[in-house]
């Protein structure tokens, strides 16, 4: 295996650990077992253990955060290990105050043998984790009977107000008749006796009227000790008889220094309430420079509760970052295309092509049309070709080029759109027997990947042609609209050209996009042919029989082609034309070719504007007299903005109309501004006074009628087919190039 594949296999296998371990944190979030009012629990049992005369022996650890290795690993066996009566946490016991980090708390705790009692601090208020921390453990501020002490939490965090937490203080104090009394608070009241590193002012308790209140409290009522965390250190000092403690050694990054060090408190309190303390230090390594490596992967390590699953999520999620660097970085690319590509003995014998797309004559629209055209260009070259495409009513009878498929359902009530059943076994056996030498695409999706697949088992080259701007067909996407138009769309037409040899566009707006997207694979420009002696061969006759069928006299007449539905932009063309009525003493109408499913809804917004005598819904037309319905128009009128080439414009140039249209990327390549017609931005203003000036000025109109008809000319069936099957060509060589072995 080369080392691309072996890269991009252990890149995929990455993310399947990262995506198998979040999906296990997603499982302790919302699966693990739910835990409430603990502190009610382990209150029970200090009780039951403990007599109020009774002294007493407990653990104080600060600065949990999450840890594995310092608190989990070290401490909670030490504990165990002691028989101490409980334990108490002075504050930051996780690492953040999210639902996961006290799930994993929650599965720490449970590895103590005896009760635990914790204090709410900045990390537990964190993130939202006041009302978990209420919900799982208790009141943000409390205090329990222990023995012969009274034991006091206070909330230093500003989740609750501090002089309301004084009252209750002050009133707790008043009435209390244990002969201990020591305070656990998150933020240190007092700063530490020796400077603190990277300390800020918010690490100590706040206000500055809340610290005074405070320790005049405990100078009143004579408390034994005030016991905080929140800084990675360990500091006493003792004012007016009182102990003050700052403890902050149980997990964490430490610096391994003289005050800054893993540790936790023993705490021993005798029957007449004297109270002792003994600092229990962990060695976590000998060297200094090891103390600091060591101490630092502690930290790295405690940021994740699930042990070593989570440290393979952080391996996983570094080595992905690492595989894809290394791509972008050290393999090399090469942005321009192969000129050394001989497609000549791929294009001396006929060439194999299978198509696949989600719609396909007799369903009328731009793709269905340009597919039918490649293909007979395609077939009078003596090349083979075989369409799959959805099952229609009304299809032609006999069709060996052409594999019609059953559709699964239907997606509209006109029975427009049809996904066809692509589970059908049948079509991967027509496919193998076929031997398709290339398989072209049409849909970037469904019977489109269908086809991409069926390309890669066969090993052939995939050709895509991107015909539809997806993001303008959201209303037909069961997803909320924005996400399809502004995320769906565009990642799905990266994704999927991504994944294939050779793209064509019909023009070089579309290619901008497509680079813009993010697609890497050859593109080439390659606009749709149209069948321009056809409409040079329509009888006169016959347009003057529509005339009179459609009762015209000496009005100029507007045509467009369009399916009639919400992305073709017909309402802004009716509300123009209904502006343009009062501009202009031209007389037109508008003859509009097309059916679709917003058919109704329109023909209803005509008769309530009172333009039935401007406007005519023609409905479809057989494709042998669309060209008869063109030669009708004196000028084509176009709204749409979600074409990528536009072809009913080229099909009315070759008719010889001048065009007026919306400017969209579709558009902006075929029309030449003042030469064969007009585009404008999507304002009925300026679009109503272009075909008014047509409307009006003959000579103008004639010219450019002219000039569009000799543009139109460039564009035949012949010239498209012979130019897709030079790119096949072309494909296909880059194909054996990249298959044939490099030499060593």
């Amino acid at each position: 295996m080369n080392r691309p594949r072996l890269l991009k296999w252990l890149f995929y296998l990455c993310l399947t650990v990262v995506v198998l371990l979040v999906g296990y944190k997603v499982y302790l979030n919302l699966f693990m077992k739910d835990f409430n009012s603990l502190h009610s629990e382990q209150a029970q049992r200090i009780s039951e253990a403990l007599a109020n005369d009774q002294p007493l022996r407990f653990a104080v650890v600060g600065n949990i955060n999450n840890s594995i290795g310092i608190f989990e690993e070290r401490i909670v066996p030490a504990l165990n290990a002691a028989e101490y009566d409980f334990m108490v946490s002075a504050g930051n016991a996780v690492s953040s105050g999210g639902e996961d980090k006290y799930r994993a708390l929650f599965g720490s705790l449970g590895h103590l043998d005896i009760p635990w009692l914790m204090t709410f601090g900045d990390n537990e208020y964190d993130n939202f984790g006041s009302f978990r921390f209420y919900d799982h453990f208790g009141p943000h501020f409390y205090s329990v009977r222990a023995g012969v002490s009274r034991l006091i939490f206070l909330d230093s965090t500003g989740k609750t107000a501090w002089q309301w937490q004084l009252h209750w203080l002050d009133e707790l104090l008043a009435e209390d008749t244990s002969k201990a009394r020591i305070i656990f608070i998150g933020d240190p009241p007092l700063h530490p006796s020796q400077s603190a590193l990277f300390d800020q002012s918010d690490d100590y308790l706040q206000p500055p009227e809340f610290r005074k209140a405070l320790l005049d409290i405990v100078k009143k009522y004579d408390v034994n000790a005030v016991i905080s965390a929140n800084l990675s250190l360990y500091d006493e000092q003792i004012i007016d008889s009182t102990l003050f403690i700052t403890t902050g050694g149980a997990g964490g990054l430490v610096l391994n220094d003289d005050i800054s060090f893993y540790h936790y408190l023993m705490l021993q309190i005798d029957t007449d309430g004297n109270v002792s303390h003994t600092l229990q230090k962990l060695e976590v390594g000998q060297h200094p420079l090891l103390k600091k490596l060591e101490s630092l992967w502690f930290f790295i390590y405690s940021l994740f509760y699930t042990g070593y699953l989570n440290f393979f999520l952080l391996i996983a999620v570094f080595s992905a970052i690492a595989i894809k660097l290394y791509g972008l970085i050290f393999v090399g690319k090469n942005y321009y295309p192969d000129y050394d590509l001989d497609a000549t003995p791929f294009l001396q014998k006929p060439i194999r092509v299978a198509m696949f797309t989600n719609n396909y004559l007799p369903f009328i629209g731009g793709v269905p049309i340009s597919i039918a055209r490649l293909r007979w260009g395609l077939e009078a070259m003596g090349d083979s070709v075989l369409v799959v495409a959805p099952r229609y009513q009304n299809q032609p009878a006999q069709e060996e080029s052409v594999l019609r498929v059953p559709a699964l359902l239907t997606m509209d009530s006109k029975r427009e759109f049809r996904l066809a059943n692509i589970f059908l076994s049948r079509i991967r056996k027509r496919l193998r027997v076929f031997k398709p030498d290339i398989i072209h695409l049409h849909h970037p999706f469904w019977l489109g990947s269908l086809g991409l697949l069926l390309a890669r088992r066969l090993k052939v080259p995939a050709v895509y042609t991107y015909h539809t701007r997806l993001e303008h067909y959201a209303h037909f996407v069961p997803l909320p609209g924005m996400l399809f138009r502004n995320l769906i769309s565009h990642a799905l037409i990266k994704r999927f050209a991504n994944k294939c040899d050779t793209v064509i566009v019909p023009t070089y707006s579309i290619e901008e996009y497509l680079r813009m997207i993010g697609v890497k694979t050859p593109v080439y420009v390659q606009p749709t042919g149209i069948e321009y002696e056809r409409f040079q061969a329509v009888n006169a006759a016959d347009v003057q029989k529509l005339r009179e069928r459609l009762g015209l006299k000496s009005e100029r007449v507007l045509v467009s082609v369009s399916r009639l539905s919400n992305e073709k932009n017909i309402d802004f063309m009716i509300n123009g034309l209904n502006e343009l009525r009062r501009k202009t003493a031209a007389e037109f109408h508008f003859v509009m070719i097309g059916e679709g499913h917003q058919r109704e809804r329109l023909q209803q917004k005509i008769d309530d504007l009172g333009l039935q005598k401007h406007i005519t819904l023609a409905g479809s037309v057989e494709p042998e007299a669309v060209a008869t319905w063109y030669q009708l128009g004196d000028i084509f009128v176009f709204a749409s903005k979600s074409e990528t080439q536009g072809m009913v414009i080229l099909e009315a140039m070759a008719a010889g109309l001048p065009v007026v249209a919306v400017r969209s990327s579709g558009i902006d390549d075929v029309i030449r501004q003042g030469f064969n017609g007009f585009k404008t931005p999507e304002k009925q203003g300026l679009w109503c006074e272009k075909i008014q000036q047509l409307l009006e000025q003959d000579e103008l109109r004639q010219q450019l009628a002219e000039q569009a008809l000799a543009f139109a000319k460039d564009y035949s069936v012949e010239r498209f087919a012979k130019d897709v099957r030079r790119i096949y060509g072309e494909t296909l060589a880059m194909a054996a190039k990249k298959a044939r072995p490099k030499k060593s």
